[in-house]
């Protein structure tokens, strides 16, 4: 059974930086890794991905100021975020595509704020 972990949501201030992170278990093959989020009042986007080359993707409003990365030996995908803005407010989940068909964490809330 895979088991999904978030962590790294919280407050931030404009301009400041926070790290997500999602680690999943369960003994698997894991192909692509993706972080989605979704604002208030809006449906949930793709933020970043990042294939098993590492080959990588970003949404417009994140490109220069997000970064995606993983550890293949740890099943994990993090989210480097900096430079944050209001805008950014958001509940974030990861999702896996794995040997076992396509998973979703339970989703970590980021707010935004001065």
């Amino acid at each position: 059974q895979v088991q999904i972990v978030e962590s790294g949501g919280g407050l931030a201030q404009p301009g400041g930086s926070l790290r997500l992170s999602c680690i999943a278990s369960g003994g698997f093959a894991v192909y692509d890794m993706a972080w989605y989020r979704q604002r208030p009042g809006k449906q949930r986007e793709l933020v970043a991905r990042i294939g098993t080359e590492e080959t990588t993707n970003y949404a417009d409003s994140v490109k220069g100021r997000f970064t995606i990365s993983r550890v293949n030996a740890k099943n994990t995908v993090n989210l480097q975020m900096n430079s944050l803005k209001p805008e950014d407010t958001a509940v974030y989940s990861c999702s896996l595509s794995t040997s076992q068909g396509n998973y979703w964490g339970p989703g970590t809330r980021v707010i935004v704020s001065s």
